[in-house]
């Protein structure tokens, strides 16, 4: 009986290590990179498109006057809705530096705004409606080339 009993002794270390695998392994919902409930954990590969915002970002005040993201017309929507995921863009002129040339944005540094189409029904090119986005999160309605701006109030 002795004999046997020392044959089953390196039972229990691996009964052990798999028991702790186990609650590991549910504790991480299945998942081996650690983030279970706890939420996803970034990586250093794992970073947004500079042009890529939350869905309401936390908007500079730009003092001038605003629109809700609902009043804008539903082509303007769906490029906000690119904007955020990054893109692809229809035109190859949207993701562009937009230079502000007419300083009615608040003034930034060269390459803080980028220019996006807003297709416009019944032109055959691309038209005079616009989204301007800021690195900040704050974006811009235009629908007359860049004549005025308002300020678009996200989730709004």
């Amino acid at each position: 009986m002795a004999g046997r009993r020392s044959s089953l002794m390196w039972l229990a270390p691996l009964a052990v290590a798999v028991l702790v695998a186990l609650l590991w392994w549910t504790g991480n919902n299945g998942t081996t990179d650690g983030g279970g409930d706890r939420g996803a954990r970034p990586t250093a590969t794992a970073q947004p498109s500079p042009t890529a915002y939350p869905t309401v970002p936390a908007t500079p005040d730009s003092g001038l006057a605003t629109i809700p993201e609902s009043a804008l017309p539903a082509e303007a929507r769906t490029t906000l809705d690119l904007i955020r995921i990054g893109g692809p863009f229809p035109h190859e002129q949207d993701d562009k530096t937009f230079q502000n040339r007419e300083g009615i944005l608040p003034e930034q540094k060269r390459g803080y705004y980028r220019e996006y189409t807003v297709e416009t029904p019944g032109s055959d090119d691309r038209g005079a409606r616009r989204i301007v986005s800021g690195t900040a999160g704050d974006r811009f309605w235009t629908d007359d080339h860049y004549a005025s701006f308002r300020q678009i109030k996200e989730g709004q």
